[in-house]
């Protein structure tokens, strides 16, 4: 892999071990994360309001008499159904807004009371020492909190816009709620306590219980039901299942109450028609009895009517039975396209009409639950829509049969009625008429008494309805689920671990500026020569003096050891440049002269940032006289510009002169050359010191001079984008035997050498307490 992919990689490779690093250098961070995480966990678990879950199972049993019902419309629908309403079916209605409404207004759950605290209020639910009654319509309602004080039998009620007292049982108007009245609660209040009362609308209650509210069937292919409710106040849950489930179930009575009803209904109209008829016809006998003089009938006519009396049966029954048939059959046409519960099969003695009404009320019931919850677009609906059309037109051919079997048999009963007529011809004529008339009244009577069995048959099987839902598992609060204890506190443990080595990490991650060496050798291939640490005195220019044991000195002392491995024995000229101003060129030129010129050696310094000059001001001396007077003026010598550092004997300065307006064609003087071979054999060490790289190319000019160029990069300032210049520079060759030196270290504990080592002195030890103090 080229060495450019290399820095690629290693630049957007994660350091673990750096990060590592810093993480534990900022283990102070992490403790104190730790603790306030911690405390807020505590403090979370302490004022939280604790939820609680309250569960309830309900059995859906199969109604044995419409199984037959049942089983055709499974069929029909493709078996989505298996029971008389399918259990998924069920579930939906238990979720309906119609049925929990009527459990919010039982219990007037829209009303709430609180205890209002400083930090959180508590539910008191049944306990509240006062209740808010509206007397006026719940369904005009609009949101509103009011805090209720309460002094003896005096009541204050307040909020931004109301503010009133009252006493218990005392009618007024409070704006949103109408008219009201405060009643006492089962509890007394207590002294200085502030409640708070929170109406809601109806449709907003209800709307916050069915989010809550959960439904499932925990089996498949089975007909159990889970409800469960989750809510601070386990009581409160516990009732508002109760009351679903009961209004579920006498929701499921009265669907099967509205066919008995049906039939009643029918029977009563039916029972006043014949009631007239009969009244009727009883008048006449009456009026031919007394007209005729008739008080009993003859031998001879009772004789006759003995021997024709079940022939007289048989046919009052079918004419019972056409009447009745016209009766249902014209409340089939009446209906139209109105879906209404058809009148129980039994009136009619055909089984097979019986069950097509069953199957017909059911799939009408089975229509009205479902419509609840779906519109008649679904397609489930349609498909009901299907089969109730196909269902009554089954009922208008059956009946159209058996009124045909009926007139058949009546035929015949009224064949064998001629033959008897001979007989009654020998009867005397006004007995004759007699015998008409009561044959008429008798008919009538059958009519009337059937009619009245058949409606006692059916109130008696009203009474007999129950619900096909069983409560198995009744409401019960299993205890709080949220919050909990342990997973709170390792929240707490869990976020104050990661909140500072998140931190930490993503400083590091979006910290565009150079730290470590690590960050260095991340973003380039060029050799790292050593690391110079923050200097203990800002201001001070030279840190090195003979025979200073100082951390600082010590590191350049190691510079200049390292300066053998980069250079050769004939090699003298050493080029410190960097990215930018600011990063420390000048003080590590002074630095490393003076190292040097310790050690015996003759050094020379350049100052030949000639745009900004810098280094005589470090040293206190005058700058009017330089470098630039000697390529302009070709009578001064090398010698002339050659002054004292007035630091030590062995160094000496060339000062850069006078700023020059055009430096880079002052550097291309053939002078230059003449100056460095003269240097060059007057001293050991020459140093320039030349401006940044990144903002001119005047140091690429003077690097062909140079036997090594040192690229400062400075701690904390340096930009790590920047050293890609110093990379192009190490790869392209542009200059010669390049190395980086790392200026401004941050020394922590011990100073080290450009290899990382640990040598010279180390901090004074300190307690726990006082290194905590000084982070």
């Amino acid at each position: 892999m080229p060495p450019q992919e290399d820095v690629f990689v290693e630049k957007n490779k994660i350091n673990f071990k750096q990060l590592a690093t810093k993480m534990l250098r900022n283990w102070y961070w992490l403790v104190l994360s730790l603790v306030l995480c911690l405390a807020l966990s505590f403090i979370y678990l302490r004022y939280a309001t604790p939820q609680y879950f309250t569960t309830s199972r309900i059995l859906l049993k199969n109604d044995e008499k419409a199984s037959l019902g049942d089983n055709e419309i499974a069929k029909a629908l493709g078996g989505q159904l298996g029971s008389s309403s399918s259990t998924e079916g069920e579930a939906e209605i238990l979720k309906t807004t119609h049925l929990m409404s009527k459990v919010v207004k039982d219990l007037k759950a829209y009303v709430t009371y609180f205890n209002k605290g400083q930090i959180k209020s508590v539910n008191l639910y049944k306990d509240s020492p006062f209740k808010l009654t509206i007397l006026g319509s719940i369904d005009s309602l609009k949101p509103l909190t009011l805090e209720v004080r309460i002094k003896g039998n005096k009541i204050n009620l307040s909020n931004e816009t109301f503010n009133k007292e009252v006493n218990y049982f005392q009618p007024f108007i409070v704006p949103g709620l109408g008219n009201v009245q405060i009643e006492k609660g089962p509890t007394d209040a207590k002294k200085d306590e502030v409640y708070e009362v929170n109406v809601q609308t109806v449709r907003q209650t209800v709307a916050g219980l069915i989010k809550k509210l959960e439904i499932a069937i925990p089996i498949k292919q089975t007909d159990i039901i889970s409800l469960s409710l989750t809510d601070p106040v386990p009581q409160y849950s516990e009732d508002i299942l109760n009351g679903l489930i009961k209004s579920y179930i006498e929701g499921n009575i009265l669907d099967k109450n509205k066919v008995a009803d049906s039939t009643i209904a029918f029977i009563d109209k039916r029972l006043i028609y014949v009631s007239q008829e009969l009244g009727s016809i009883e008048g006449n006998v009456q009026s031919f009895k007394q007209r005729n003089k008739i008080a009993d009938i003859t031998a001879q006519s009772g004789l006759l009517v003995t021997s024709t009396g079940s022939n007289i049966e048989e046919e009052a029954k079918i004419q019972t039975q056409l009447s009745v048939l016209s009766s249902v059959e014209n409340y089939l046409n009446s209906s139209g396209a109105n879906e209404r519960i058809i009148p129980s099969g039994a009136l009619l003695e055909d089984p097979g009409f019986a069950s097509l009404v069953e199957r017909y009320n059911l799939i009408v019931l089975e229509k009205e639950k479902s419509s609840i919850s779906k519109t008649e677009d679904n397609p489930y609906i349609q498909n009901l829509n299907n089969q109730i059309a196909g269902a009554k037109s089954d009922m208008l051919t059956s009946l159209k049969g058996f009124r045909k079997s009926l007139e058949i048999t009546k035929d015949k009963i009224q064949a064998r009625s001629g033959e008897l007529a001979g007989q009654v011809r020998k009867v005397p004529a006004v007995e004759r008429t007699y015998l008409d008339l009561s044959r008429q009244q008798q008919i009538k009577q059958e009519l009337y008494v059937y009619l009245l069995t058949k409606k006692e048959e059916t109130a008696i099987s009203k009474t007999s309805n129950i619900s096909n839902c069983s409560v198995i598992e009744p409401p019960l609060t299993m205890g709080a689920v949220s919050p909990v204890k342990t997973n709170i506190i390792g929240y707490g443990v869990f976020l104050g671990i990661l909140l500072p080595i998140g931190i930490i990490f993503i400083g590091d991650r979006l910290n565009n500026k150079i730290n470590s060496k690590e960050d260095v050798i991340a973003h380039t291939t060029v050799p790292v020569i050593g690391e110079i640490g923050k200097s203990p005195v800002a201001l001070e220019t030279i840190v090195v003096e003979q025979g200073s044991r100082t951390p600082i000195s010590e590191q350049f002392r190691a510079l200049r050891t390292n300066l053998g491995f980069f250079m050769k024995e004939t090699d003298k000229t050493v080029l410190l440049t960097s990215s930018m101003s600011g990063e420390g060129k000048s003080f590590i030129s002074l630095n490393l002269a003076t190292v040097l010129a310790i050690s015996g050696k003759k050094v020379v310094v350049m100052e030949m940032d000639l745009r900004k000059p810098n280094l005589s001001n470090k040293l206190n001396l005058r700058n009017d006289f330089g470098f630039t007077n000697y390529i302009v003026s070709s009578e001064l010598t090398a010698d002339s510009i050659i002054k004292s550092s007035g630091t030590h004997e062995n160094l000496f300065i060339i000062s850069s002169g006078n700023i020059p307006p055009n430096p880079t064609e002052i550097i291309l003087n053939s002078r230059m050359d003449d100056l460095m071979s003269v240097l060059t054999e007057k001293f050991d060490y020459i140093i320039i010191d030349a401006p940044p790289v990144g903002l001119v190319t005047d140091a690429q000019l003077l690097s062909k001079y140079a036997d090594l160029t040192l690229y400062v990069v400075r701690q904390g300032f340096t930009i790590k984008e920047q050293l890609g210049i110093a990379q192009d520079l190490y790869l392209t060759q542009k200059m010669k035997n390049i190395a980086i030196l790392m200026n401004d270290v941050k020394i922590e504990g011990r100073y080290g050498y450009g290899y990382g080592y640990g040598y010279g002195l180390e901090e004074e030890k300190q307690g726990f307490f006082s290194k905590i103090f000084k982070k």
